[in-house]
């Protein structure tokens, strides 16, 4: 007479499918193996001696103020980007703007795992030839600038590490909550910290400020979102169809499971609307849709401009594909939060309840009441057109802080 193992194992292929099977089965071999050579500490960003504590932290400061007739040093401290990464971009246009403003920049890369430099330099270099800074990996002691930015919370652990002994000012330029990228436990608390360490923290846009004085009690100096305006271009005026979604499924402030249960029921209200996919491919989804994998911005807004409605959700900050989105035409649906409302006014935007049924909802009035042409053109025309505002008002920050000016 067979097991009970044997019988349960037969029970559940025939309840749930072979194949359900199979992937439990896989799966816990992969939980199994990763217990064994402890790979979740891959995971981890950090060296353990780059570990940061504010309670404990003293910080060298300068003790007078830099000639302001002088350029500045100045260093960024960022990880190894991979090509198009949307939070690198943003990070490097402040650089730019620095730059255009005659100081001297460098970008100091952090891996804790020690990837190959001179590759991670070429990818810089090809992806962002508009910015003149020198790359370096970071230094064991960072000194010999003017002030350092972090841009991130390992980031800003190394910053405090690293060049807690050099006399010099430091910045965090803060992109999203990062807290709000983990469960409630060590990650976050290691995450949340890094906005006490004593830095001046630059906030893009006020949903992210207003999470850091009510969540983590730090006050932060705030500058506003851009947008590409040379690039996502209103280009159509005539006839659209269908709707966009990004999609990060590894990523889940992006919510792209939330994403994928409305696009399913908005599929049932609207199968005649092509669902077009751009980023991750979308697997176990059994609508129809078209992937379109990794688009360059130039592709993106062409196909901005053939679709009526696309999904710009995000949760630690508003996502720039909003304003990407509606300088095309587009309406965008962006999940509804009050702190995100304090940086999306502009005519256009669809605000939806991060539920399924929510997004489902928002996505279906954006394609059976279309925006008309006039209404399209207005709603473009109130998109943000570049990111100079952002980049005077960071520059500004900066050299408020070192050199007790602004130019």
């Amino acid at each position: 007479m067979p097991d009970t193992g044997v019988w349960d194992l037969m029970r559940r292929i025939r309840t749930r499918g072979a194949r359900d099977v199979s992937r439990r089965a896989v799966r816990r071999v992969v939980r199994n193996l990763s217990d064994m050579f402890d790979t979740a500490a891959l995971d981890f960003p950090l060296l353990r001696q780059d570990i940061a504590d504010s309670t404990r932290l003293r910080l060298e400061l300068p003790s007078g103020r830099k000639n302001t007739e002088d350029a500045l040093h100045l260093a960024w401290l960022c990880t190894p980007p991979g090509p198009g990464s949307g939070g690198h971009t943003t990070l490097f246009r402040m650089v730019k703007g620095m730059e255009d403003r005659g100081n001297k920049c460098t970008l100091l890369l952090y891996d804790r795992h020690g990837s190959d430099m001179s590759r991670a330099s070429a990818v810089i270099r090809q992806h962002w030839p508009w910015m003149q800074a020198n790359v370096l990996p970071v230094p064991d002691v960072i000194e010999g600038f003017d002030g350092c930015v972090a841009s991130s919370w390992d980031t800003a652990h190394v910053l405090a590490s690293r060049g807690a002994t050099t006399a010099m000012h430091r910045f965090y330029f803060i992109q999203d909550y990062e807290p709000f990228f983990y469960p409630r436990g060590s990650l976050y608390s290691l995450a949340e910290d890094s906005y006490r360490f004593g830095f001046r923290n630059i906030a893009l846009g006020n949903m992210v400020a207003e999470a850091l004085q009510h969540t983590a009690g730090v006050p932060a100096d705030t500058v506003p979102f851009g947008c590409d305006g040379e690039t996502y271009l209103l280009q159509n005026l005539g006839t659209r169809q269908g709707v966009v979604f990004y999609a990060r499924e590894t990523v889940d402030r992006r919510g792209t499971l939330l994403a994928k249960l409305a696009l399913e029921e908005f599929h049932a209200r609207h199968p005649e609307q092509v669902i077009h996919v751009y980023g991750d491919p979308v697997r176990s989804w059994q609508i129809p849709h078209r992937h379109h994998g990794k688009l360059s911005p130039s592709e993106l807004s062409r196909l901005y401009n053939s679709s009526l409605a696309g999904l710009a959700l995000s949760f630690t900050n508003i996502s720039l594909v909003a304003e990407e989105m509606l300088s095309c035409g587009m309406a965008p649906v962006v999940n509804d939060h009050a702190f995100a409302r304090k940086d999306l006014s502009a005519r256009g935007l669809l605000w939806a309840p991060a539920t399924p049924g929510g997004i489902a909802e928002a996505l279906s009035r954006a394609v059976e009441q279309p925006m008309t042409a006039s209404e399209t053109t207005r709603a473009a025309a109130g998109a943000r057109r570049n990111w100079i505002p952002a980049q005077k008002a960071t520059a500004s920050i900066i050299e408020e802080e070192v050199a007790a000016c602004i130019r």
